[in-house]
């Protein structure tokens, strides 16, 4: 099945799921096909962002080690969870999950405050944006040079209103819905770390903001691996 037809098929099951009830209310319980990567109370299943892929490529055991103890306690300092949703005030570290992704689709549910800024990483790449601008719309590949980096369209709420992703990655390209809006419509997504190779394969999913606080909730995930 080509890419495109794939990942309207992924959004439009998924769509389904979700009026027909599949969330429960406490945000922990996935849609059918779906796991949580939050369980509501702790960063269980995440860890902190200790260097790009290339970077990581280059530590030994030893090296990787020490960079996730430092990691970690810088993650104390700027992470927390608060009313059943990860906070961060926008310094240090991202957060990462701590398992790897290859194809999958993700729903998260986003707030940031007016002027905020920030980002979520697929497989360790940035990024689908999430800004507080009203020239240019959320959702976004934002580090692309070759491919579309803007959205389709203006999909976001008001700043301090909770927004909501559906992410679909597929090979190397990104489908992504803001609201039930189609801002992204299968693009590749380019390798900012590595401009001369192509997105890798699989990587974590990671949360990120800039100086400013962010809250994300409602985190879910679905593989997509097998349907290729």
């Amino acid at each position: 099945m080509p890419v495109r037809a794939l990942a309207w098929l992924a959004a439009m099951t998924t769509a389904a799921m979700l009026l027909l009830g599949g969330c429960a209310s406490n945000g922990t319980t996935p849609p059918e096909g779906f796991t949580s990567l939050f369980d509501g109370r702790t960063l269980r299943g995440w860890r902190p962002f200790v260097g790009n892929p290339p970077e990581i490529a280059q530590m030994d055991a030893s090296r990787y080690a020490d960079a996730l103890r430092r990691g970690y306690e810088e993650l104390k300092l700027h992470w927390k969870v608060e009313d059943r949703a990860i906070v961060t005030d926008g310094k240090g570290t991202n957060l990462c999950t701590a398992q790897d992704y290859g194809d999958f689709e993700l729903l998260i549910d986003w707030k940031i405050r007016p002027g905020g800024d920030g980002g979520i990483y697929l497989r360790g790449n940035p990024q689908v944006q999430i800004w507080d601008r009203s020239d240019i719309g959320s959702g976004g590949l934002y580090n692309n040079e070759k491919h579309p980096s803007r959205p389709l369209a203006i999909a976001d709420r008001r700043s301090g209103e909770w927004n909501t992703f559906r992410i679909l990655m597929v090979g190397e390209r990104v489908t992504v819905f803001l609201n039930d809006v189609l801002v992204v419509d299968d693009v590749v997504m380019e390798n900012y770390w590595e401009r001369d190779r192509p997105i890798y394969a699989s990587g974590p999913i990671e949360l990120q903001a800039h100086g400013s606080t962010a809250m994300f909730r409602n985190v879910f995930v679905r593989r997509l691996d097998a349907a290729r």
